[in-house]
């Protein structure tokens, strides 16, 4: 029993403080930052539509300045920009180092957020435009072993040297940057310059330290009316709101962001399940000390007669409790530290070694008090309070005969059980809906890649040209099957426009988000795109000013019928609509489909779309290589392939579900090894009447029969309970996807069904055992 007790305990701890880990992990985001109470980032709400609001994390680099002579509420500001959508190629001693994760920081950054300098300093970075800060990670794999400090890095045409070198950004942190750049740098180039101080350039973060106190609203609509001030005529009107940055880490309502963010419906989720998990382990230890108070009744009841009291025996017990606490706790630092490197890997955060934080040892010393108190208190006070007299006459231990608390426990664990194992389920099967789901498009054996547009420029003719010859070349490829070109991965396509779109009827306020697809006459094609009516693009020259819509733009625009030859002005360009394309989805599933106006216009197509021939993927892999060194060779070669592009658009998704599945198996093992050692005891108090049975003709099966029922009871007495639980859990889990699976009954008669075989295993092992044993042995003392 004790081993039963130990082992479900430590294995329940262990699982809570992993769980509790990642949560703490997500809670603590940025909030380590000095002033974090008192620092926010602008965030503007553009109003495109009546009926539709662009929401964007960046604004203005000319709005700080306006904001610091402007708001006294204002005390410091410091302004970022992200290289999110494109990578820095450094050249450095004839190697090219690619860069995927850099940003531009202005002179306050480094006053208003913390970095722990290893090598150099801010001022030394600060000096001179063209300088770089390293985190150690990017130093260590640029340079290997040689001193940072100094060595020069060319990018384009500009030679960067490294002034600092700092720690790497720690997991709860948003600013996951390797390499910072002095913003300074945009701004020596005169053209830049004038772009990056325009009011109609939205791509700066602008993070404020407000004053103690200070009226967060009242900035906001300071900010606001500093736009509009200085935009005079601008119809698109621009809301700005202020957003605490410990806040930052939770938004969820961004059309896109630099920035991973955090669900906090499954931070919830996970928090009720370390405490579901540590609920169940500990109700083993209590299930089994209680089971066994009638065996150590005697031994109480005489401990109290020759003369401990009742504090005496608490004490005991609660000692009791804290020595299994302390060896579970034992067993659980094993498993997490063994754990721990697989749990870094898959959730992609580096977290602390655990016998060296003390924010894990605070988890751990938690989880240990917890458990404690939840396992001695009440076996202890049970225990304790037995009255001698009432045992040496043979009376019952506790007040009701069947020990009903002890039944509402193992009721409480499967019903734990059950909903993790419907959660599981209703999980999976939506990862499987996703995966299966008809797109409207074939991603199979596809993979794309983008010409960088420092090597395209702005010349459209041009550029078609060096597309169209690059597009020719992979074609003869005996590798590739086929090739087509786009602007942008249809995956996840979350380029939107408003403005600039015309129809017959449309009214003039309303100008909805357009997603603009610009894609060659083969696009359609190859990719298997439906047409619901009218047809594709062809050689005419005339469909170069043409359109295809969507089934959804066609009721946004409320087009009348029939839609196909009615005019249509696109980006300033009129021509005819020809077709109506078949609803398909080009971004999450978490998303409805939107507006699509889909055109062919050369030159704009800088996304190579690769069909490999079956068998040569590789092959087709590295003759696109050879054919983008011819044209791009001071690029490194990047592809994606649809498919794996796809699936990470679920990766939080993907990562939830292994470990609600994980910690489902866990809560179920520890609940099945409770009920493991239930029955061994009531088996143990049953030892003689099996015996008896068995000597009258009882067959193995009526025994097994009489063990097993009441467990099973149990189980479908929890399955019943965990129904209208399970059922509100992923329904509100469900919301957040546009397109979503139905909550059948048989996916909850399933995770009932899963648990009352376990259980059956389970009580059955120990009934069998009980029921083939030789009754001559239990009878022999009769």
């Amino acid at each position: 029993m004790t081993m039963i007790n130990v082992a479900g305990l430590g294995i329940g701890m262990a699982a809570t403080v992993l769980i509790v880990l990642w949560v703490q992990n997500e809670l603590s985001f940025d909030r380590f930052q000095p002033d974090a109470e008192n620092i926010y980032r602008a965030k503007v709400s553009l109003a495109v539509s009546p009926h539709e609001n662009w929401i964007w994390e960046t604004s203005q680099y000319v709005l700080g300045e306006h904001a610091l002579k402007e708001i006294p509420e204002v005390e410091n500001l410091a302004r970022i920009q992200p290289n999110s959508y494109d990578e820095l190629n450094f050249h450095y001693n004839g190697d090219l180092i690619t860069e995927k994760s850099s940003a531009y920081v202005d002179d306050q950054w480094f006053n208003m957020f913390h970095y722990d300098f290893v090598e150099g300093s801010k001022e030394s970075f600060l000096k001179n435009p063209f300088s770089l800060i390293l985190t150690e990670s990017a130093a260590k794999k640029y340079f290997g072993r040689q001193d940072p400090i100094g060595k020069l890095l060319k990018l384009d045409s500009n030679t960067y040297q490294v002034q600092a070198i700092v720690k790497d950004s720690p997991a709860n942190s948003s600013f996951q940057f390797n390499v910072l750049i002095p913003l300074n740098a945009k701004l020596v180039n005169p053209k830049d310059k004038k772009d990056v101080l325009g009011w109609g350039q939205y791509s700066f973060m602008t993070f404020m330290k407000l004053r103690p106190g200070a009226d967060v609203k009242r900035v906001s609509a300071k900010l606001t009316q500093i736009v509009k001030i200085n935009r005079p005529g601008v119809k698109t009107a621009a809301d700005f709101t202020l957003v605490k940055l410990k806040d930052i880490h939770f938004e969820n309502d961004l059309m896109q962001s630099a920035f991973i963010h955090g669900n906090r419906k499954m931070v919830n989720v996970f928090i009720v399940l370390a405490v579901l998990l540590l609920i169940t382990a500990c109700i083993n230890y209590v299930n089994l000390t209680t089971a066994r108070a009638s065996i150590r009744s005697k031994e109480v009841s005489i401990r109290k007669v020759v003369g401990a009291n009742r504090a005496h025996l608490f004490g005991q017990f609660m000692s009791e409790s804290i020595l299994v606490s302390t060896l579970a706790l034992l067993v659980s630092i094993l498993i997490v530290q063994v754990a721990l490197p697989w749990f870094r890997s898959f959730t992609d955060k580096h977290f602390a070694d655990p016998l060296t934080s003390p924010v894990i040892w605070a988890i751990i010393g938690s989880t240990l008090l917890v458990s404690f108190l939840l396992n001695g208190l009440y076996p202890a006070v049970l225990l304790s309070s037995f009255r001698p007299l009432n045992v040496f006459r043979g009376k019952a231990l506790l007040n009701f005969k069947d020990s009903g608390l002890r039944k509402a426990l193992v009721v409480t664990q499967f019903t734990i059980s059950v909903v993790l194992i419907i959660g599981t389920l209703v999980i999976f099967f939506q990862l499987r809906f996703m995966e299966k789901i008809d797109l409207g498009y074939n991603k199979a054996q596809v993979f794309t890649f983008s010409l960088p547009w420092k090597i395209l420029g702005f010349d459209d003719k041009k550029n078609a040209v060096v597309l169209n010859t690059i597009k020719n070349e992979l074609k003869k490829q005996g590798a590739i099957a086929d090739v087509s070109m786009a602007n942008t991965e249809i995956v996840n396509f979350t380029g939107s426009s408003s403005g600039g779109f015309d129809w017959p009827g449309r009214p003039k306020d309303f100008n909805p988000g357009v997603s603009p697809l610009q894609v060659d006459q083969h696009f359609g094609e190859m990719m298997h795109l439906k047409v619901a009516e009218g047809r594709w693009f062809s050689a005419d020259i005339a469909d170069q000013h043409n359109v295809l819509l969507n089934q959804t733009a066609v009721s946004v625009f409320h087009l009348r019928s029939p839609v196909v030859g009615q005019r249509f002005i696109h980006q300033g360009d009129t021509g005819a609509i020809i077709g109506v394309l078949k609803d398909f989805h080009y971004k999450s599933l978490h998303d409805k489909i939107g507006a699509v106006v889909v055109s062919d216009q050369s030159g704009e197509q800088s996304t190579f779309y690769v069909k490999t021939a079956k068998g040569n993927t590789q092959a087709a892999v590295g003759t696109a290589k050879n054919i983008w060194t011819k044209f791009a060779p001071d690029y490194p070669f990047s592809f994606n392939f649809l498919d794996e592009s796809y699936n990470s658009l679920y990766k939080a998704e993907q990562q939830s579900s292994v470990l609600i599945t994980l910690f489902a198996l866990i809560a179920i093992f520890v609940s099945a090894l409770g009920l493991l050692g239930l029955a061994a005891f009531a088996a143990e108090q049953k030892v003689k009447e099996i015996g008896i049975r068995k000597v009258l003709g009882a067959s193995i099966s009526h025994i097994v029969s009489l063990l097993s029922v009441n467990f099973l009871k149990m189980v479908v007495v929890a399955s019943v309970i965990a129904f209208p639980i399970a059922w509100w859990a992923m329904s509100k889990w469900l919301q957040d996807f546009a397109y979503r699976i139905n909550l059948s009954w048989w996916l909850f008669l399933s995770g009932a069904g899963i648990a009352l075989i376990i259980a059956l295993i389970t009580v059955s092992f120990q009934a069998i055992k009980a029921a083939v044993a030789n009754p001559v042995n239990s009878l022999r003392s009769e």
